[in-house]
């Protein structure tokens, strides 16, 4: 089993979008895949077309009042889900006293999906608590961002916090970085890509999510991309990007 942290400290940059339709390729292909709804606003269950907001979650994982296999729900052939639940957003203040906050969503998540080849864990648009426990249990990070100028700087700021939990926790993540919402007619859009390659050489995925109008509106009927239009562009990219993902296929200066 790997567990892939989807994090991103800035929102807007497609986290939930490629945490939907990336674990459904896979799961596609054959995989064993669990998402898990970090983010208190719950759009990742939402867009895998669980509406009911007052479900538990990894919520009453996190607070030992069920396990977190008692909360999966099976979303898709080969996907599995574990809602965010509605005290997500105050789950630190909800903790017992002395517990250790950073180790929570490990001790939550025990040896119970031993069995799936990946977790995915979406991960709520912040730099806290939730964050802090979502990277003490990933073994690798994937950064979704977008061709902008303020997606850029988030990722400076993203890097510095990943470097300071591998400093403190004695370790280095593998990091993977997408390109995602990406409109190759913007000349910045152009000028982000070329400095991420510069910056992070070997690192960004080889596929770029385009922007599509597809993939807005999927999310509105409880379906993944590949469901909605399975033949369009953006399904294929997404189809790609699982194989990319796979397989470590990175983009460079001669294939951008």
């Amino acid at each position: 089993m790997k567990v892939v942290a989807v994090i991103n400290q800035k929102g807007g940059v497609g986290k939930t979008t490629t945490t939907t339709n990336l674990c459904h390729a896979l799961a596609e292909v054959g995989y064993k895949v669990t998402a898990i709804d970090f983010d208190p606003q719950g759009q990742l269950a939402i867009s895998l077309g669980i509406i009911t907001q007052d479900i538990g979650g990894i919520d009453e994982a996190m607070l030992a009042k069920k396990t977190a296999l008692q909360q999966v729900i099976r979303v898709r052939h080969n996907l599995a889900l574990v809602p965010a639940g509605p005290r997500l957003k105050d789950i630190e203040q909800l903790l017992a006293a002395g517990q250790p906050k950073g180790m929570v969503l490990k001790t939550a998540l025990g040896s119970y999906f031993a069995d799936q080849d990946f977790v995915f864990i979406d991960c709520p648009p912040s730099s806290g608590f939730l964050i802090a426990n979502a990277l003490v249990v990933a073994d690798q990070v994937l950064v979704p961002m977008t061709g902008d100028f303020l997606s850029l700087q988030g990722l400076s700021h993203l890097m510095a916090t990943i470097r300071r939990f591998e400093k403190a926790l004695k370790r280095r993540y593998k990091l993977a970085i997408v390109i995602s919402r990406f409109a190759s007619t913007r000349r910045m859009a152009r000028q982000v890509l070329n400095i991420v390659l510069t910056h992070f050489p070997k690192q960004v995925l080889a596929t770029i999510i385009r922007e599509a109008s597809a993939l807005a509106e999927c999310p509105s009927f409880g379906k993944t991309i590949l469901e909605y239009s399975p033949n369009s562009r953006p399904a294929n990219d997404f189809r790609d990007l699982a194989q990319d993902f796979l397989n470590d296929r990175v983009m460079s200066y001669d294939n951008k």
